[in-house]
């Protein structure tokens, strides 16, 4: 089913949203989940939660581009669910490698009410660089710190070595963190 018609069963309010949201996009949410947690309950929990959460927001809110926007909340919930777990319990999962990562290009937070403004700020300019980028290097960036796609998989999905995808997400990384101060932002 397509996307338009799924939302249109939702602004009806009618449950059969969530059976075609889930048919369409479970397995792309599921895998984005085990990503993060590398924990079968919890990724399926995380996907549940997902579609009370696209209930909650369909309507008022209509996505534009609707995977995208479960995209972004299941991975936001897993990440959530992983900072809770704690690192010792978390078993595996790639998510404290993704954060090592970008640690050095990316400000830390504290979701205070400026530092939530300013994030939209961060949000643009990153969105910026990620534009700058040619189209391979933006789809590994994505796939790695967006998805949370382990090295490997990336390097098979695009038959690529594994040096490859590591120095392209170097220089993609390099290339953020220039952007970033160019834009003033404090890191």
């Amino acid at each position: 089913m397509e996307d338009d018609k799924i939302l249109d069963l939702f602004f009806e309010r009618q449950e059969n949203a969530l059976k075609e949201t889930e048919l369409k996009y479970g397995r792309k949410l599921f895998r984005l989940a085990m990503n993060v947690l590398n924990n079968k309950p919890d990724a399926e929990e995380c996907v549940n939660d997902t579609l009370l959460k696209a209930w909650e927001a369909i309507p008022p809110n209509r996505p534009d581009a609707f995977g995208a926007f479960l995209a972004k909340i299941v991975r936001n919930l897993s990440i959530n669910k992983w900072k809770a777990k704690g690192a010792v319990r978390r078993g595996g999962g790639e998510a404290d490698l993704l954060l090592s990562e970008l640690e050095d290009c990316l400000p830390s937070t504290k979701d205070t009410p400026e530092e939530v403004y300013e994030s939209r700020f961060v949000t643009k300019a990153i969105d910026g660089c990620l534009n700058s980028m040619d189209q391979t290097a933006r789809v590994v960036f994505v796939l790695r710190y967006f998805h949370g796609e382990s090295i490997l998989g990336i390097c098979e999905r695009f038959n690529m070595s594994e040096s490859k995808v590591k120095s392209l997400l170097f220089r993609a990384r390099k290339k953020l963190k220039a952007h970033l101060e160019k834009e003033g932002v404090t890191l």
